[in-house]
């Protein structure tokens, strides 16, 4: 026989389900765009030697601003701007 406590228990866990779900469907795309925005800043210290100090505030920048945010640091890494070893 079920009782209220599994029928409650049950209606939580798909609750939370949903929630996660949802979450990870909202977030996808900023987890896209971060892992591109690191994959062309490595890729432009690997295959064209352009060098960039790896701080956490450029790394910060490349997370949050994706390819824009790579290309941002790589430039003011080649001008001497900042992020210059």
């Amino acid at each position: 026989m079920v009782t209220g406590l599994e029928i409650l228990l049950l209606v939580i866990v798909l609750v939370a389900v949903l929630g996660a779900t949802t979450i990870i469907q909202t977030v996808r795309p900023f987890i896209v765009n971060a892992v591109v925005g690191l994959l062309v800043l490595f890729l432009a210290q690997a295959v064209f030697g352009v060098s960039v100090a790896i701080t956490p505030i450029a790394l910060l920048i490349v997370a949050l601003g994706g390819l824009p945010g790579s290309l941002l640091v790589l430039l003011l890494s080649l001008f001497g701007v900042a992020f210059v070893p």
